[in-house]
């Protein structure tokens, strides 16, 4: 609006009558912000990769922006209530998302009565992070060293695979690889990573897809046997373990990945701003480190790339549900 228009509004409306415009005003002037803290709300319990990944960048967020960056956890119906929490509120910067391709992906695939919608409801800034998966098996149980000799294997054979959890990224690779080997695999959903991959190494399951971060170290240790990693090229963790597209499976390509993003309505200029101070954040080198640690990548991307990958991520899912008349818990 320019400064004739203003005073022209001036003169003919009442003071009461001009508030509203005067609040749309500050709120699409992305210098003010942040007037006060900003609180970053994960929608899982603290320790999870959403939680660790928000807490690690929150500190330089928070000295580059002048006021502090808090992480407020808000668990519970598989990040429901956290999302519904962020939705409710104000789209002035001061109340931002931190939530895992669940939240912002797979939920709408799985969930036809999902209370809230990511897309409509929330404005995605940036995926923050993305890990791969590892398809790993029970070394004792499973005699397969590749995978040709795996698929050989579990159609000769009765077999289960451990997840943390229903609609989880493990659990939908899992039936994305079932989809493209024709192989049938009992799920066993756990509530976490951690009693998943337990149970793996006891023999209770005898395999799984785990993120390459949290299997890493069973790997090392030669508790779990891997056959292949699903990123885009081999990871230098494991230079000498195949690509899914490798092995020969053209489309299992799959990150489990996280995403910043605020209530619909924020005004772009503000989160393109708010974008770039989480971008510089996971670039600072003690959060690259700790990244780098816990296996995963920073990609920092921009909010109208978020919006494409996103796009295509619930799509991507929703062929995977439907093809495997997969039902949420």
């Amino acid at each position: 609006m320019t400064r004739v228009n203003r005073r022209a509004l001036l003169r003919l409306l009442p003071a009461a009558a001009l508030l509203p415009l005067a609040r749309t005003a500050r709120a699409q002037a992305p210098e003010e912000w942040p007037a006060r803290t900003v609180t970053i709300i994960v929608p899982f319990a603290p320790g999870s990769s959403s939680d660790i990944v928000a807490r690690a960048m929150s500190g330089p967020m928070s000295q580059a922006i002048g006021k502090a960056v808090v992480v407020e956890n808000r668990p519970g119906a598989t990040g429901e209530l956290g999302a519904r929490a962020v939705i409710r509120s104000a789209p002035d910067g001061l109340t931002l998302m931190h939530a895992p391709i669940s939240t912002w992906a797979i939920n709408v695939a799985l969930r036809p009565n999902l209370g809230y919608d990511p897309v409509k409801q929330l404005a995605g800034l940036s995926q923050t992070v993305r890990t791969p998966n590892v398809l790993v098996v029970n070394p004792a149980q499973v005699p397969a060293n590749d995978l040709p000799s795996l698929i050989a294997w579990l159609k000769a054979n009765r077999a289960s695979y451990s997840t943390s959890g229903v609609g989880s990224s493990d659990h939908l690779t899992m039936e994305m690889f079932k989809q493209l080997t024709g192989t049938d695999i009992a799920h066993v959903p756990y509530s976490g990573g951690a009693p998943a991959t337990t149970d793996l190494i006891a023999g209770n399951v005898q395999l799984s897809f785990q993120n390459l971060g949290s299997i890493a170290p069973q790997i090392a240790d030669g508790r779990v046997k891997p056959i292949l990693i699903t990123a885009e090229t081999r990871h230098r963790l494991l230079p000498n373990l195949p690509t899914g597209v490798e092995a020969g499976l053209r489309d299992l390509v799959v990150y489990s990945w996280q995403a910043l993003g605020a209530p619909a309505g924020l005004p772009p200029a503000l989160g393109q701003r708010i974008q770039a101070q989480a971008a510089a954040a996971l670039r600072a080198p003690e959060v690259t480190r700790r990244m780098d640690e816990i296996g995963f990548e920073v990609v920092a991307s921009t909010p109208a790339e978020f919006v494409a990958f996103q796009a295509n991520e619930i799509a991507r899912w929703k062929r995977v549900v439907e093809a495997g008349n997969i039902a949420p818990a």
